[in-house]
């Protein structure tokens, strides 16, 4: 199965967009992920009065979701995810919202017109995405002055690479074994092909550099030193990172624990001066506004 089969066998049935959405909730590893991921994209867009904003790859809408009910009025949002299932999972999730627009598209080929958003987003799709291509496209449609939050995981933490290099191999063994021996195809353990390529943040950033985009703050989360199953016992027992997600990120000490990474760029050639981790407003927007 080539890379790209793989992706749209993971992304592209209903089922596929339920279970996403079902990893936000409980107490599951990818609920961790997902909330951390969650926590710090909010403080990313802290500083950003609104504007035009684009969810590329948007998957079932829980992004979107989550900004109409905490920034209600501050985006108008463009929802864009190369599975129709998707789009059609986010415009049951958000109902007749006024401020938000669908598009089935890929982040490697975007339908809108260069210059057209104030933020742009691309929470988990870089892995499963041609890398320069989406950050071409990126750079395309951000305005001057505009911001863009790209997240990755980080293939070099402890999680990720047992859970890449050991974990997942091991279940995949244990299937056929299991298969051999008569187990029913159903209750067989197995880990199905991903089509996931992972970078390190130094890659990432050189590549929104080379793109044409500024890097700016780089912050790691989902820390965590417990590996895959251990991991499943530990979150269910010790809770605090769902009341208190602050607690699952760092940007220095213990970055390396990061099972994720967000990092935020501007534009290069425009990209107004700020500190380390500040961000400032975009400008305001104009014409994609209804």
């Amino acid at each position: 199965m080539s890379r790209d089969a793989a992706v749209t066998a993971q992304f592209g049935d209903s089922s596929a967009a339920s279970g996403y959405a079902a990893a936000y909730e409980g107490w599951k590893p990818a609920t961790r992920y997902f909330l951390s991921r969650l926590h710090v994209v909010d403080e990313s867009l802290r500083s950003c009065a609104g504007g035009d904003l684009l969810d590329v790859g948007c998957g079932p809408g829980m992004l979107v979701h989550h900004l109409l009910d905490t920034r209600p009025g501050d985006f108008h949002i463009t929802a864009c995810d190369r599975s129709a299932e998707m789009i059609e999972a986010v415009a049951r999730r958000v109902g007749d919202a006024d401020r938000v627009r669908l598009s089935v598209a890929r982040i490697e080929d975007m339908p809108f017109p260069d210059r057209s958003f104030d933020v742009v987003l691309a929470m988990g799709v870089l892995e499963y995405a041609d890398i320069r291509r989406a950050l071409d496209e990126m750079s395309r449609v951000i305005r001057p002055g505009g911001l863009v939050v790209v997240t990755m995981l980080n293939s070099r933490s402890p999680y990720r690479l047992f859970e890449w290099c050991i974990y997942w191999p091991a279940l995949r063994v244990l299937g056929r074994v299991e298969r051999l021996l008569g187990v029913p195809a159903h209750r067989c353990h197995g880990a199905p092909k991903s089509g996931i390529q992972a970078v390190s943040s130094r890659r990432l950033r050189q590549l929104l550099r080379d793109a044409g985009l500024r890097p700016e703050d780089t912050v790691f989360y989902d820390l965590t030193a417990w590996l895959p199953p251990l991991d499943k016992v530990i979150r269910r027992r010790f809770r605090r990172w769902r009341s208190h997600p602050e607690t699952t990120v760092s940007r220095r000490t213990l970055r390396w624990l990061g099972s994720g990474y967000l990092i935020t760029a501007r534009p290069a050639a425009t990209a107004p001066r700020s500190l380390p981790g500040q961000l400032l407003p975009p400008p305001a927007p104009s014409h994609l506004r209804s």
